[in-house]
């Protein structure tokens, strides 16, 4: 398996995948990480050496084209579509948000709409904004034969340097998810995405947060030459992924002004018994409210 592959976001005939019913049982959660073998410890331990900082700007002016490119190399059939978001987090269910009110909801970094769609699909009574970085992708979600402008919008956009606020009304959205997006994203540009995000939330507004957790299987499946500081990698496309602690999501959010709902680590062994494989997945996942009456923490300014 290449060090970029996600259990909950790949095709099958590329991954080894468990049966939903499974994943649920191989499928726990805990306020702890993942304990480290002698031999994982041993091996971040060795990974000292940074990429140069000549190489690691480049990447970072390049980061755009080379999500590009990924959605040029595997159109939309490298994600498979995410029908467990509204079995892990209910405010995704419109039914039991705003009665008599349509559910309106962001998806931040919408690939090829592989939540969106289903979203779609399983709730009548909503209405998705969708962004990305990449133009390509927007472009698939566009062309999709279920996309219904009534029912919902794709723009593309940065959301580390250009504003929400562009494409989508202040403080009007019920709900935003943030999933498996903000790990792409350099450290020092995580707090910009969450202050974007806080603007469009209507007070009371909901942020859903799930991406990669530290120890992660593919976080120790990367080899030397590939860390570009610490919990952050590049993989060999040049698409760049962080592994995130409890502590490190609850500080983020925090800064930018969210009250934490709930903040856990997912573990997940998916395994193919056919190959005789398995692996230790480890994710952070947590709900974040935007407050009703202000902010009421001191924002921290992004740098």
């Amino acid at each position: 398996m290449d060090e970029s592959f996600d259990p909950d976001t790949e095709p099958a005939e590329q991954l080894m995948l468990t049966t939903h019913e499974a994943s649920e049982r191989l499928q726990n959660r805990g306020l702890q990480p993942k304990p480290l073998c002698a031999e994982d410890a041993s091996h971040l331990a060795r990974d000292r050496n940074l990429l140069s900082t000549f190489r690691q700007t480049r990447l970072e002016m390049d980061a755009q084209r080379n999500w590009d490119l990924f959605y040029k190399r595997n159109s939309t059939h490298f994600f498979k579509d995410r029908h467990w978001t509204r079995r892990e987090f209910a405010e995704l269910r419109a039914s039991e948000q705003v009665i008599g009110q349509t559910l309106l909801v962001l998806e931040a970094g919408c690939g090829v709409g592989n939540c969106l769609f289903p979203l779609l699909e399983e709730e009548e009574d909503v209405f998705v904004y969708a962004c990305d970085f990449s133009p390509r992708a927007i472009s698939f979600v566009q062309e999709n034969p279920l996309y219904d402008a009534r029912r919902c919008f794709a723009f593309q956009c940065d959301l580390t340097s250009e504003a929400l606020t562009t494409n989508i009304p202040m403080a009007t959205l019920h709900v935003a998810t943030l999933i498996f997006v903000l790990s792409s994203v350099h450290p020092e540009k995580m707090l910009h995405v969450l202050h974007n995000i806080f603007q469009v939330l209507h007070p009371d507004g909901k942020l859903l947060f799930r991406d990669y957790g530290v120890y992660d299987h593919a976080m120790m499946r990367f080899k030397p030459g590939r860390k570009l500081s610490e919990n952050f990698y590049v993989r060999q496309d040049g698409t760049r992924a962080f592994f995130f602690s409890r502590e490190h999501v609850a500080q983020l959010f925090n800064d930018a002004g969210f009250l934490e709902v709930n903040n856990e680590y997912v573990f997940r062994k998916t395994v193919n018994p056919k190959e005789g494989l398995e692996a230790d997945r480890v994710f952070v996942q947590g709900s974040y409210r935007k407050p009703v009456a202000g902010v009421v923490t001191r924002l921290k300014a992004p740098k």
